[in-house]
């Protein structure tokens, strides 16, 4: 059996249009305001947990080094800043039940 492939933005916003009786339009509106302000958060106050899903934060990398794949070469990968996600237990055991004893 084939997996099921992943929802499309446009196939999101018409199940909750239909689910939540509403237009498409608002809850296009709805997920875009959404996910703003996930990402203004997440910058301003370094972290953003979003109960029953998870938490979004800023961590840093430290430098190290590496090869480019093109031509086997060494080089060294600079330390930065990244947005992590941390899969909260409810959404764990929600999509990957845990295993009975």
């Amino acid at each position: 059996m084939a997996p099921a492939k992943p929802m499309t933005k446009a196939q999101i916003v018409e199940f909750l249009a239909k689910k939540l009786d509403m237009t498409k339009k608002d809850v296009n509106t709805f997920l875009n305001e959404y996910n703003d302000l996930i990402y203004k958060q997440t910058k301003k106050a370094k972290e953003l947990t979003v109960p029953g899903l998870g938490k979004f934060y800023i961590a840093k990398t430290k430098r190290r080094k590496g090869r480019n794949p093109a031509t086997g070469e060494s080089i060294v990968i600079p330390a930065k800043r990244v947005v992590k996600f941390k899969v909260a237990k409810a959404c764990k055991d929600a999509v990957i039940p845990p295993k009975k004893k």
